[in-house]
């Protein structure tokens, strides 16, 4: 394939109700999205970073302004268009991760349709449907949290995810343990929200038997990831701390990572995410897909992910009605607590033309 140009979508979407982390309160994700072109076809990127460097450092204004200075010039000018050759051709540019990650995606997805092939069978995807976890954000009050966690139960979800930052954490742990029993699978996130001198509070969560807490202290922190694991019972999972490979072989090497989420855009794209996964399960050290708030795309290609072997713990992977009203695909629902995994050429979906355009607040061409 040659590239012949790059379609940079800008969209809000709504939100079903305000999301907070510890890091912020989103009522509406605002995000990028990618339209890879080819002489061949064209591919779907989607582009996870923020409206602000909260999450991470990187965010949709910086995402946009390397993709067209930067990623996409050295894309078209290295010739014959590979999915696999994305990685190598860009990486004379520091970081940016998700802005890499979203146009491999775009490649990838176009390859991918050329082929006939699924994203599902390219990545090595074993299961047709992938078990679903929901991410509870921070409520008001424990009572509204636990009203939320009985609606998601209700839909299906097989696994509670509840982020906490200082001063909410063990009472509504404890309000949902107590409320809804030792059964439900229940896990923590923290978004760095802690720090090493916390391990003698975080060690309170133990008896509530929780799959893991995840990402308790800074991303840069990991040393103090694996003294904290030597402090409490509950195992840790890492995410922010987790950039590519080599970082993961690294953190499960110092004992700092006894669980991997991986997300595709905060490594790089879905081969690293790939290589991630291998690095996990030669050390044995279960690994699962953590969301961003992707629309259809995006949660299209977590769910093929999400159905290679070693992801042996639900993730985030919500049906499209936990954020929006609305997606710009055709909506990922929610079956036996499972989502199937497309079966169709690339990412098995395509946005819907009314539902994009209602969303869409600007474009930008970038020809090569």
């Amino acid at each position: 394939m040659k590239l012949t140009g790059v379609e940079l979508r800008r969209v809000s979407m709504p939100l079903v109700s305000p999301f907070r982390t510890s890091f912020g309160t989103q009522t509406a994700r605002e995000l990028m999205l990618l339209r890879v072109v080819t002489d061949e076809g064209e591919g779907w990127g989607e582009c996870v970073a923020m409206a602000d460097p909260l999450y991470s450092s990187e965010y949709n204004d910086a995402a946009a302004d390397v993709l067209e200075r930067f990623l996409v010039p050295a894309l078209a000018a290295s010739g014959e268009l590979e999915a696999h050759r994305v990685a190598e051709v860009l990486a004379p540019f520091k970081g940016h991760r998700m802005a890499k990650a979203a146009l491999e995606m775009g490649v990838l997805d176009a390859e991918l349709r050329v082929q006939g092939r699924s994203f599902g069978s390219a990545l090595g995807a074993v299961h047709e449907t992938v078990p679903c976890g929901v991410s509870v954000g921070i409520m008001d009050s424990v009572p509204a949290l636990l009203d939320a966690v009985g609606g998601y139960l209700d839909e299906g979800y097989v696994r509670i995810k509840l982020k906490i930052e200082p001063g909410w954490d063990v009472e509504p742990v404890r309000a949902v343990r107590e409320t809804y029993g030792d059964d439900v699978l229940l896990q923590v996130d923290a978004n760095t929200a802690y720090t090493l001198a916390d391990a003698r509070h975080l060690a309170k969560l133990d008896p509530f038997d929780l799959l893991l807490i995840e990402q308790p202290l800074d991303e840069e922190d990991v040393l103090g990831h694996a003294d904290l694991a030597r402090q409490i019972r509950t195992p840790v999972c890492l995410d922010e701390s987790i950039v590519s490979a080599q970082s993961a072989a690294a953190a499960i090497r110092l004992g700092a990572a006894a669980i991997v989420n991986i997300k595709p855009g905060r490594v790089g794209g879905y081969l690293e995410a790939r290589r991630i996964h291998d690095v996990c399960v030669a050390n044995g050290v279960p690994v699962w897909c953590g969301g961003m708030l992707e629309t259809g795309l995006g949660r299209a290609a977590n769910v093929a992910l999400a159905a290679l072997p070693g992801f042996t713990l639900p993730g985030d992977t919500s049906g499209s009605g936990r954020y929006y009203h609305r997606d710009i695909t055709t909506p990922f629902v929610l079956e036996g607590g499972h989502l199937s995994v497309p079966t169709g050429p690339g990412l098995g979906v395509t946005p819907l033309e009314d539902a994009l355009a209602e969303v869409t607040t600007s474009t930008a061409w970038l020809p090569v």
